[in-house]
C-alpha cells in the first residue's frame, strides 16, 4: 500500500498497477519526447540560422532586384531617348540624302536635257553637213563633168586664174584675154614695167594624162602614161614659149598656170626634167599657191614702179611743202614779235594802273599834303563850262 497525500494506493490491485505502468510509460514517453525535442532543437539551430541567412539573402536579392529594376528602367528610358535621338538623326540624314538625291536627280535631269539639246544641235549640224556633203557630191560630179571635157576644163583653169589674179593685183595692172602683136591671145597679161616688161600667163590642164598615170596598174601602163604626160607638158611649154614671148613687146619669159596642186606636185616629184625644160624655154610652171606668191612679188614691183613714176610729183610737192614751212616760220617770228610788243604794252599799262590806283587811294584819304610831297606835279585846273 502506498499513500500519496490523502490518496492510498493498493499496489496489489492490478488496475492500479496497470495505471501506474501506464503512467510510467507516459512519463517515459514524455521524457523521451522532451529529449527528442531538445535534440531536434539543437539540430534545428543551424537550419534556423541558415534560414535566417537565406532570408537576408532573399531580402538582399529583393533589394538588388529593386535596384536592378530601377537601373533597368533608367536604362530603358536612356535607350528610349537614344533610340528617339537616333531616329531623329536618321530622319534628318534621310531627309538630307533625299534632298541631295533630288538635287542630283534634278541636276542629272538638267544635264541630260542639256546633253539632249546639244545632241539635237549636233544632229542638226550633222544633217546640215550631210546636206553639204550631198551638195558637194553633186558639185564633185558637176566638176567631173566639167573636167571631162577639154574645152570646159580649159575654161575652168581660166576662171581660177582670173580669180587669183583679181585677188592679188589691182585691176589696171593686168589684161585678161590680151591679144598680142602676133595675133595670139594670152589668158592674162601682167603689165610690168621695163625691165622685165609685160609677162603673159597661160592656163594649161593636162588632166587626161595625169588620170591615166594615176590609174596605171602595170609598169607598162605607168611608163606609157608618164611618157604621155611628159609629151603633153613639153608641147604646152613649147607653145607658150613660141606664142607669148615676143622680143621688145613682152618680158623675156612667160608663166604656165596649172590649176591643180596635185598635178604640180607630181610634176616636181617625178618629172624634174620637164621642169628643167621649162626653165630652158623661159617658161615657169606655177600652181595656184605659187602663182599667188609670184603675183604678190609682181605687185611689189608694180608698187615700186608707180612710186618711181610719181617721184617728180613727190619732189614738186616736197618743194611746195618746204616753201609753206618757210612762210610758216616767218609768220611765227612776226607773231612772236607782236606778242613781245603786246607783252611790253601790257607791262606799261600795268605800271600806269598801279600809279592810278595809288593816287586814287590817297585822294580817298584826303592826304593832299603827302600827295604834294611825294608828287609835286602841278594841279591842272579844268576850265569852267560856259554859263557857270
Amino acid at each position: 500500500m502506498i499513500q500519496i497525500g490523502d490518496l492510498i494506493l493498493d499496489l496489489s490491485d492490478p488496475v492500479i498497477l496497470l495505471a501506474l505502468a501506464l503512467g510510467g510509460l507516459v512519463f517515459l514517453l514524455l521524457f523521451m519526447s522532451l529529449m527528442s525535442a531538445r535534440r531536434a532543437a539543437k539540430l534545428s539551430e543551424p537550419l534556423v540560422y541558415q534560414l535566417a541567412q537565406v532570408g537576408q539573402r532573399v531580402q538582399s536579392l529583393s533589394d538588388g532586384q529593386e535596384r536592378l529594376s530601377g537601373g533597368l528602367h533608367h536604362v530603358s528610358e536612356a535607350q528610349a531617348q537614344s533610340q528617339t535621338a537616333m531616329l531623329q538623326l536618321m530622319e534628318r540624314r534621310l531627309a538630307q540624302v533625299q534632298s541631295q538625291m533630288n538635287e542630283n536627280l534634278h541636276g542629272s535631269a538638267r544635264r541630260t536635257a542639256q546633253s539632249l539639246g546639244d545632241l539635237q544641235q549636233r544632229l542638226q549640224s550633222i544633217d546640215k553637213a550631210q546636206e553639204n556633203i550631198t551638195k558637194l557630191s553633186g558639185d564633185v560630179l558637176s566638176l567631173q563633168d566639167i573636167l571631162s571635157n577639154k574645152q570646159t576644163r580649159g575654161a575652168f583653169g581660166e576662171i581660177q586664174l582670173t580669180d587669183i589674179v583679181g585677188k592679188a593685183l589691182p585691176k589696171d595692172s593686168y589684161t585678161l584675154q590680151a591679144t598680142l602683136s602676133n595675133g595670139k591671145r594670152a589668158d592674162c597679161l601682167i603689165h610690168l614695167p621695163n625691165p622685165p616688161g609685160p609677162i603673159a600667163i597661160d592656163s594649161k590642164f593636162p588632166l587626161e594624162a595625169y588620170e591615166q598615170l594615176r590609174r596605171a596598174d602595170t609598169q607598162e601602163q605607168l611608163t606609157r602614161a608618164a611618157q604621155q604626160l611628159r609629151l603633153s607638158l613639153r608641147k604646152h611649154i613649147k607653145d607658150i614659149s613660141e606664142k607669148y614671148i615676143i622680143e621688145g613687146e613682152t618680158a623675156d619669159g612667160a608663166l604656165m598656170f596649172l590649176p591643180s596642186e596635185a598635178v604640180y606636185a607630181e610634176l616636181h616629184a617625178n618629172f624634174p626634167e620637164v621642169v628643167r625644160d621649162g626653165f630652158a624655154a623661159r617658161v615657169w610652171i606655177v600652181s595656184p599657191t605659187t602663182c599667188m606668191a609670184t603675183l604678190n612679188t609682181m605687185r611689189a614691183i608694180l608698187k615700186d614702179a608707180r612710186m618711181q613714176e610719181q617721184a617728180g610729183a613727190i619732189r614738186k610737192e616736197l618743194g611746195l611743202l618746204y616753201a609753206d614751212v618757210d612762210r610758216l616760220g616767218s609768220r611765227v617770228e612776226s607773231l612772236d614779235r607782236h606778242f613781245g610788243q603786246a607783252a611790253k604794252d601790257i607791262a606799261d599799262i600795268k605800271i600806269s594802273a598801279d600809279k592810278a590806283g595809288r593816287r586814287a587811294r590817297r585822294l580817298d584819304n584826303f592826304d593832299f599834303e603827302e600827295l604834294a610831297k611825294v608828287d609835286p606835279t602841278p594841279v591842272v585846273r579844268l576850265a569852267k563850262p560856259p554859263g557857270e
